[in-house]
C-alpha cells in the first residue's frame, strides 16, 4: 500500500526543515491551521519571519513542484500568516513568503528548489 497524502506531506516538510536548519534557520511552527488555511512551515531567517509552502512531486511529468502553488493557496497562506503573527505578537516583524519545491524520484537524492520572496 502506498503512502497517504499526509505521510507524503510530512516527508516533504521534514526534508524542507532539514534543508532550512542546515542554512541556519530556526523552525518556529509546522502545519499551522487558521480557519480553512494552512501554512506548512513558519521559520525565522535572521530577523525575517518566513512563511513557507512546500510542494513535493516524484517527477516533472506534469510540471515542477513549485508550479502547484495556486493563487487560491497564496491567499490562504496570507490569511493564516496574519493570524499566526497576531497570535504570536509578531505583527511588526518583517515577513516573507517562500516556496520550497522538492523533486523526490525513487532513484535519486531529493532535489530541493527554494524560491525566496515567491509572492507578495
Amino acid at each position: 500500500m502506498g503512502k497517504s497524502h499526509r505521510q507524503i506531506g510530512n516527508e516533504a516538510e521534514d526534508l524542507a526543515c532539514e534543508f532550512l536548519i542546515r542554512k541556519g534557520w530556526e523552525i518556529l511552527d509546522r502545519n499551522y491551521y487558521y480557519s480553512h488555511s494552512e501554512i506548512d512551515i513558519i521559520a525565522r531567517d535572521g530577523e525575517i519571519l518566513v512563511f513557507l509552502e512546500v510542494k513535493m512531486r516524484s517527477s516533472t511529468q506534469f510540471g515542477q513542484p513549485i508550479e502547484y502553488v495556486t493563487e487560491s493557496k497564496v491567499e490562504h497562506v496570507f490569511r493564516a500568516a496574519e493570524a499566526w503573527a497576531l497570535e504570536h505578537g509578531e505583527q511588526e516583524s518583517p515577513m516573507r513568503f517562500d516556496v520550497i519545491g522538492i523533486l523526490n524520484s525513487k532513484d535519486k537524492a531529493p532535489k530541493i528548489d527554494h524560491i525566496t520572496d515567491a509572492y507578495r
